[in-house]
């Protein structure tokens, strides 16, 4: 996989990583693995049916500070697009464009600051919301491949989280990941990680069939390695598979369909 410095990197879900070096102990209640290695990694972006329709980029760099930050783009090529960013002890933060080009606003997650802001699309006449973290607060909508690593080692059976929402407000929402199976693709295992929300026994009973699937893949013999990861570009937005560069959606198994 060929690296190289970001120039405007990378997204959803989501996301370089490499082996884990020392922790991150972030604001929050969430301890997360610090990535191996920095720089970037090219990938493309694919629909549903696993046509190419753009390209992504993602990895991490070290800041002045001390911290890590993580960035990501992907998009469909002269439509939807959404770019993340992460200062992984402190802040998060996601912005989605829609078919046309018009941002659909930020969302931010101030770990310090205790807050989480949804925006509001551009031109728009209404006020961003926000809401209150809770004093340990587990909300991680960005470095999820990072969230993740205790699955993909098999040091844990599953991991819970919370989620912003911005739908109808600010909302925070449980979450909860494990491992949906393995497949060995080209001499390599890969580990596909789901995860899902949950609105509660009656509400996500009803909400199930319309849900996407929502999935992340690494690389089992090295478990920070990011392979590829499947969401919504944003609420009610086009569903994609964001995958490295050298992998194909064929190559993911059932986790695709």
């Amino acid at each position: 996989m060929p690296t190289r410095p970001l120039a405007c990197a990378a997204a959803l879900g989501l996301l370089l990583s490499s082996l884990p070096s020392s922790p991150i102990h972030a604001e929050s209640d969430v301890v997360l693995p610090g990535p191996g290695l920095l720089g970037g990694i090219e990938a493309g972006t694919y629909d549903e049916t696993g046509k190419r329709v753009g390209d992504a980029e993602l990895g991490f760099r070290r800041l002045d500070n001390g911290h890590f930050l993580l960035r990501g783009l992907s998009g469909i090529q002269g439509s939807a697009r959404s770019e993340v960013r992460a200062e992984l002890e402190v802040y998060q933060q996601t912005e989605a464009h829609d078919e046309g080009g018009r941002s659909l606003g930020v969302t931010a997650i101030d770990h310090r600051k205790g807050v989480a802001t949804c925006g509001v699309p551009e031109g728009s006449s209404d006020e961003p919301v926000s809401v209150e973290l809770p004093d340990r607060d587990r909300v991680v909508n960005v470095p999820l491949n990072l969230l993740f690593q205790p699955l993909v080692l098999g040091e844990v059976d599953e991991v819970e989280f919370q989620v912003l929402l911005c739908r109808a407000g600010a909302r925070l929402v449980n979450a909860r990941a494990e491992v949906a199976g393995a497949a060995d693709v080209n001499g390599e295992r890969l580990v596909e990680i789901r995860y899902n929300l949950d609105f509660g026994p009656l509400l996500s009973r009803l909400a199930a069939p319309f849900l996407p699937q929502l999935s992340f893949w690494f690389d089992e013999a090295r478990p920070g390695s990011w392979v590829a990861h499947r969401m919504p570009l944003f609420s009610k937005g086009p569903t994609v598979l964001v995958i490295r560069s050298g992998f194909s959606p064929s190559e993911l198994g059932n986790g695709t369909h």
